[in-house]
């Protein structure tokens, strides 16, 4: 009885060994990671078009002497940019 068992294990241990497979990229993620690209370029493009705008505001708001709120555009525009990059960079660590 026990050379049956012991010729059954081995057949089923000979039949169940899995190959290593080999890795692949999930479907459509050429198109997934092409549009991370788009969308980070806007948030760096987004990000200097604001601190520009918010500098351009600053020098007339200084220039006419009226009341300054460009300073907290300016502050907003930094901490937007300081939360884009840290979400990028937090990102790119996860998918590696």
């Amino acid at each position: 009885m026990s050379i049956i068992l012991t010729s059954m294990a081995d057949t089923i241990t000979t039949y169940a060994q899995i190959g290593n497979p080999t890795p692949e990229a999930p479907p459509l993620s050429d198109k997934i990671m092409k549009m991370v690209q788009y969308l980070t370029w806007f948030m760096i493009l987004s990000g200097v078009l604001a601190i520009t705008v918010a500098g351009g505001k600053f020098a007339w708001e200084k220039w006419t002497g009226s009341s300054m709120e460009s300073p907290k555009m300016i502050a907003g525009a930094m901490i937007g940019g300081v939360i884009a990059t840290s979400g990028g960079t937090i990102m790119n660590a996860i998918l590696g």
